[in-house]
């Protein structure tokens, strides 16, 4: 196994329903915390019609692990923000058997 270099600070975020004032609720991220994590690009691809092209590429982040329950711990549905890039988290697993790092398959996509 390679070694893992942490070399990029990531914003981790959860996504918090509020009250839209309207009968409904958006969405709105809300900041856990920072990680360092190592980013590695993967297959893109697009998607949409004619009028609206939207490009998807695949990431695998990894982070330095935290117990099962910690809310430093990422998981699917969050999200980690790098300024105005945001990669939207598919799956999380262990990297190693050791479990020091996890491995988060991350999308971005841009409109």
């Amino acid at each position: 196994m390679s070694r893992v270099h942490l070399n990029r600070r990531l914003t981790l975020e959860w996504p918090q329903k509020v009250a839209d004032g309207a009968g409904g609720y958006a969405t709105v991220w809300q900041p856990v915390g920072l990680v360092w994590a190592e980013m590695v690009p993967g297959r893109g691809d697009m998607a949409g019609d004619n009028e609206v092209l939207v490009s998807a590429t695949a990431y695998r982040i990894t982070v330095r692990a935290a117990p099962q329950g910690s809310p430093a711990r990422p998981q699917a549905q969050q999200r980690f923000r790098d300024a105005s890039r945001v990669f939207h988290i598919l799956a999380v697993t262990e990297r190693d058997r050791r479990g020091q790092y996890l491995t988060c398959f991350a999308e971005e996509a841009v409109a």
